[in-house]
């Protein structure tokens, strides 16, 4: 908003040497010597004397120094204040994001119509798979974390939290690659008979427990292997060690790269959206409506 030849000036002043006040510009001697040159030469004044002793200011330059410095605080201020008016106006946004519960397919939605809403700041925050930690982040108001994208057919998860629902995840099974249904482009429950898979068998979830008891029915042999609520790579090391397979979703299919996620062919999906607290920030609220104004329009 000013010239930046003032805070060279101002230096140069006070210091009374080009070179001292290159040290504290960082700048070389030359440079503040030639900049001192043309901001004369722009102005048609002259505003240094330059002796062997050093360089001190003209009458010219002491009238123009004291303003000069005016000038600076007085900038300084105006962008201070307009920073704050800025943020006053400025919605703030957390989003927690990690293997098992990527943002990306909320952020897919909020890039369609962002440029309409340059005053929503967006925060990305990772996170480890320490699932009670982040549910209790996300009934904090936002202080902390406003939204987790993930599957939301959780009886626990949605007895204490909100859910937007924002589309489905078809149902896989995470197979190694090392097993001969890895070649499959679909896998149907009767393929499964004779094989160990972990899968969540607490009842938490009715599309999860339904597929369960489809695997149950429909394949001999079968062994479940229990698998804990909430997923995380650890679950994938286990069945990657013990070569059990694993009922799972497409989103997860990048996970662990010893399996290969193939979709069941029967077309099975489970709910994803975003789960935020049941008393969310007036700035979540917001950015709420935005989304559902995308996915409802």
């Amino acid at each position: 908003m000013y010239n930046k030849y003032l805070e060279v000036f101002i230096e140069v002043a006070n210091t009374g040497s080009f070179s001292k006040a290159g040290e504290k510009l960082f700048i070389s001697p030359t440079a503040v010597m030639k900049q001192m040159n043309l901001m004369e030469s722009e102005l048609g004044l002259t505003l240094l004397n330059r002796t062997n002793h050093g360089i001190t200011l003209t009458h010219v330059g002491k009238q123009i120094y004291n303003d000069a410095k005016f000038i600076i605080n007085y900038t300084n201020k105006a962008i201070e204040k307009a920073k704050k008016l800025q943020n006053q106006n400025t919605h703030f946004v957390t989003i927690g994001t990690s293997l098992i519960c990527p943002c990306k397919p909320l952020l897919d939605i909020w890039y369609k119509v962002n440029d309409k809403y340059p005053e929503f700041k967006i925060k990305i925050v990772p996170f480890e798979e320490n699932h009670s930690m982040v549910l209790s982040t996300l009934n904090n108001n936002g202080t902390t974390l406003d939204f987790l994208v993930s599957p939301g057919d959780s009886k626990e998860w949605l007895k204490d939290f909100n859910f937007l629902e924002l589309g489905s995840y078809r149902f896989c099974i995470a197979v190694p690659i090392t097993n001969p249904l890895s070649k499959k482009k679909e896998i149907s429950f009767s393929d499964l008979s004779g094989e160990k898979i972990a899968a969540i068998t607490t009842g938490n979830s009715k599309q999860n427990q339904e597929i369960v008891d489809k695997i149950k029915l429909n394949c001999k042999d079968i062994e479940i292997i229990d698998a804990p609520l909430y997923y995380d790579i650890n679950i994938f090391n286990k069945c990657e060690e013990n070569g059990y397979l694993l009922v799972t979703l497409e989103c997860w299919k990048d996970i662990h790269p010893a399996f290969k996620t193939i979709p069941i062919s029967s077309g099975e999906a489970m709910p994803y959206g975003i789960i935020y607290s049941k008393k969310p920030s007036s700035d979540a609220v917001k950015f709420l409506d935005i989304i559902n104004s995308v996915i409802y329009k």
